[in-house]
């Protein structure tokens, strides 16, 4: 079986892709190509000029030099059909190179009866000794293969320790033909000295234009950084809920529509108004919508208290009440018990939402949790509950009563989802600058598609745990609106045989508590 690193697909190197990199980074680059291209193609040019120019000019002193020496029989000089009797450096016989040729030039004759002499010169007339050597039948046969007979000179290259020549080859007026060469070491080295002076200008022209061109991109795209930091400035905001301020904008300067950044900049403005005035209409609607629970929440308390007082009444009447008068009454009560906890969760969360402000007295998270089991046992008499406390108080600045509502609707949802004789744990400690409770059950957990909206108001548990004490779905949400209250964090664990709720809240100072030693710290069930 192939493992995931091997089955993953490999992502390109950065700079491999030029796709993914700075928009300054591509301009620069595209800028750099461009002007390497221009420069090759100057350079190249250049090259190709100077070389036509140099070999022009060759080829003009070969024939300065053909006319010079035609006729030239180089009698006296020895026979190449004989190299094994060629002198090299030996001039007894009186003959001397011709004083019009140059040092290191070659020149053959080829009489018309066949004969060939050729020498290298070796040097000029002020060197009395080695002023020429003979050249081996194999360079001879190199230039009489390789140069043509019409006039044209051609560049050949001889092997060895000699240089590469131009030769250029001529009749003359016995019949035969004389080859006069020059060699090509000057202008190479011109060639090449050129070459390497033109890469080192290019190469420096690329360096300095690199940097100022980055320079001047940076700084042509200052306003683009400045769009982008207002959209990233933008995108931290918390627009979910709440009133919303977009205050946020691109500068004027950087909104001019006659340039790129500047349309762009605009189509931002305009997209961040039409954002912020959806905005202030949702937020607008939510506030209505608030209002409305708030009040119906409010006036359906007085009714329903008469409900519940009727209801009462007519069981305490002296008259005998038929059974099933008496059950349809007990009905109508319960209903309305159940009703007026749905009205008053409801108020509640409308007076959270409002952003009423809460007590700020000191809370003993340790007694608080000792109470709200307390209650659970008594309410679930069927779970085990359990304490783990630490031997120091735990102490917050909050709502005492809200915050003992967050723990008691924990501990109830842990009841109602689990079946009895499930072992729910209250756990209280302390973090660095923040104090932890958390609801510990081993029942059979949450689905994995409900852990994300269990927050949420309305949100039920699936169909797999025990709904039989009716509940509303707003537990919850009244936990994560009390602790949001309470600048903290609620959040939730839970796979099968554990779930997890854990509440953290602002560390307070402590205040004067009982010590460990005196609170309980187990509750076993009754029964």
């Amino acid at each position: 079986m192939r493992s995931a690193a091997t089955t993953r697909p490999q992502r390109p190197a950065r700079w491999r892709s030029p796709a993914s990199w700075p928009l300054r980074t591509r301009i620069v680059a595209i800028m750099i190509s461009l002007l390497t291209v221009l420069g090759l193609v100057v350079g190249g040019t250049a090259e190709l000029y100077l070389y036509k120019s140099l070999h022009q000019q060759i080829d003009a002193d070969l024939v300065e030099l053909s006319n010079r020496l035609r006729g030239f029989g180089g009698k006296g000089y020895p026979p190449l059909d004989k190299p094994d009797n060629i002198p090299n450096g030996n001039s007894s016989n009186g003959n001397k190179p011709p004083s019009s040729l140059r040092e290191n030039s070659i020149m053959i004759s080829v009489t018309g009866d066949g004969t060939i002499t050729g020498f290298r010169v070796v040097g000029t007339q002020g060197s009395p000794d080695n002023d020429f050597e003979g050249l081996t039948a194999t360079a001879i046969e190199a230039i009489r293969s390789e140069v043509p007979k019409n006039g044209a000179a051609a560049d050949v290259n001889l092997g060895g320790d000699l240089p590469q020549y131009r030769v250029m080859a001529t009749m003359k007026s016995d019949g035969g033909i004389q080859y006069i060469g020059l060699p090509l070491d000057e202008v190479n080295s011109t060639l090449v000295t050129v070459a390497a002076f033109t890469g080192c200008v290019i190469v420096g022209s690329l360096l300095i234009a690199g940097w100022g061109g980055a320079l001047i991109v940076r700084r042509t795209l200052k306003p683009l950084d400045r769009v982008a930091a207002t959209a990233t400035r933008v995108s931290e905001l918390k627009l979910d809920a709440g009133e919303v301020r977009l205050a946020q904008r691109v500068p004027e300067s950087d909104t001019d529509p006659r340039t790129e950044v500047g349309q762009v900049g605009a189509a931002l403005n305009r997209m961040l108004d039409h954002v912020g005035n959806a905005l202030e209409a949702r937020h607008a609607s939510e506030m209505q919508v608030r209002q409305f629970v708030a009040d119906a929440s409010h006036e359906l308390r007085t009714p329903l208290a008469a409900i519940r007082g009727y209801a009462e009444l007519s069981r305490r009447s002296r008259q005998p009440v038929p059974d099933e008068i008496s059950h349809v009454l007990n009905r109508v009560e319960s209903e309305a018990k159940r009703m007026t906890a749905l009205v008053e969760d409801l108020l509640l969360l409308a007076r959270l939402d409002a952003g009423r402000p809460l007590a700020q007295d000191p809370v003993d998270l340790t007694m608080l949790a000792v109470d709200a089991t307390s209650d659970a046992h008594a309410a679930g008499p069927g779970h085990y509950w359990q304490l783990d406390l630490p031997d120091e108080p735990v102490t917050v600045i909050g709502d005492g009563a809200r915050l003992h509502q967050v723990v008691a609707n924990l501990l109830a949802n842990a009841r109602t989802h689990t079946p009895e004789g499930s072992t729910v744990t209250v756990k209280v400690g302390a973090v660095p600058n923040a104090a932890v409770i958390q609801v510990i059950d081993n029942g059979p957990g949450i689905q994995p598609d409900v852990v994300p909206r269990i927050f949420e108001r309305f949100s039920r548990g699936d169909s797999s745990r025990s709904r039989a004490a009716g509940s509303t779905g707003l537990g919850l949400s009244i936990v994560h609106a009390v602790v949001t209250s309470h600048r903290g964090k609620v959040g939730v664990q839970s796979r099968p045989g554990q779930t997890v709720f854990t509440v953290m809240l602002p560390l307070g100072p402590p205040p004067v508590v009982p010590t460990a030693e005196q609170r309980p710290q187990m509750l076993h069930p009754v029964g």
